[in-house]
């Protein structure tokens, strides 16, 4: 993995509720031309859509050896030691490959984790890469990082660490991004970033932050999602940073600056302070748009994109937002549709207090 960029696959190109095969083709093209070959995916992405496209556009076009690919095992698909294997072989089937290069202990918090011991899932997971079908071993983590710190003293065959960790999230009480990493260097492990750009929020930034990053470089005006990268990719022990790319001109400016990565310099990273401090005084709801609320919601509602348009009325000042509002509730539920039931602030990754925040929506929109 000699170049830092990773092809993240849960939000790819659609046309129609399908993922858009011709554009996902040219993607990937691009991609693997301009020597990147990381690809991330896992079941429940895009309501496994993902994994069938990885099959149809990557697998069944590409050369095993050329390109690396991670799937993920998520505490959803199994409740019993019993299921692991199975699930696991079916992974195999749907990507069309006989082995990952690696696969992932999905979303470790300190429950999820527990079900993961309860049944046997580390142990399983050796067994099947002593078989020679993963070659490496890793999780994907959301929570504190005394829970990491846990988590990795007890597996020690955890061989890579992926994390949320982005500029925003760095000193962020609840993500914990620096005390996270630090605890992965502190074990020696090669670390993943996941959401870089905090799902598309730091590429959509207030006018007085765009200001700060646009005075750095006015003759080349970068993308804000290239600082976003670039910050991520400019640590130590980062080996991949996944941006999740939904079409070919995003692909084309991601590859544009990582493929010969440059980390930031003291001038950019005095930026990026800068512009934190901005948006920390604005900070609407820190949504990721991950969307493992959405499935369980017995009400449909689409809560992280009601999410993002609260956030671009209160932050962003966004005068579309109530706009997409009506969008997004035309077939799926409103905020105030919430029965409460608890099921979406179960599988949320950011703990967020989903219910109340709802009510927030409700108050703001309807």
């Amino acid at each position: 993995m000699d170049k830092k960029l990773g092809f993240g696959c849960m939000r790819l190109p659609m046309n129609e509720g399908k993922v858009d095969y011709d554009e996902f083709n040219k993607m990937i093209d691009y991609f693997m031309d301009h020597g990147f070959c990381y690809f991330d995916t896992a079941h429940g992405y895009l309501s496994g859509k993902s994994e069938v496209a990885i099959h149809d556009c990557l697998v069944s076009r590409y050369k095993r050896e050329d390109y690396i690919l991670t799937d993920k095992l998520t505490d959803t698909y199994f409740q019993t030691k019993e299921e692991i294997r199975p699930f696991f072989e079916e992974q195999l089937k749907i990507c069309g490959v006989d082995y990952f290069d690696y696969y992932l202990m999905h979303a470790q918090d300190r429950d999820v984790y527990q079900h993961f011991m309860k049944c046997d899932a580390y142990q399983v997971v050796q067994e099947l890469k002593d078989e020679g079908k993963i070659k490496h071993i890793g999780i994907s983590f959301h929570d504190t990082a005394d829970v990491l710190e846990m988590i990795l003293n007890e597996h020690p065959e955890i061989e890579i660490v992926q994390i949320q960790f982005n500029y925003i999230d760095y000193y962020d009480s609840s993500v914990q991004s620096k005390k996270v990493y630090d605890v992965c260097r502190k074990y020696h492990k090669p670390i993943l970033v996941m959401e870089p750009v905090k799902g598309g929020g730091l590429v959509r930034l207030p006018e007085k932050a765009k200001k700060v990053l646009d005075d750095i470089h006015p003759e080349e005006h970068p993308s804000y999602a290239s600082y976003a990268i670039r910050f991520a990719a400019s640590f130590d022990g980062v080996v991949e940073v996944l941006s999740g790319m939904s079409n070919l001109e995003q692909l084309q400016d991601n590859v544009r600056y990582m493929e010969d990565f440059k980390a930031l310099d003291d001038e950019e990273m005095k930026a990026i302070d800068e512009v934190r401090k901005i948006l920390k005084k604005n900070q609407g709801i820190p949504c990721t748009a991950c969307r493992y609320c959405v499935d369980g919601c017995p009400m449909n509602i689409s809560i992280p994109d009601l999410f993002s348009c609260y956030n671009a009325k209160k932050q962003f000042h966004d005068w579309n937002s109530s706009y997409y509002y009506d969008i997004y509730t035309k077939t799926n539920g409103k905020a105030s549709d919430c029965i409460k039931c608890g099921a979406c602030e179960m599988s949320c990754p950011q703990h967020l207090k989903i219910r109340d925040l709802l009510e927030e929506v409700s108050k703001t929109f309807e």
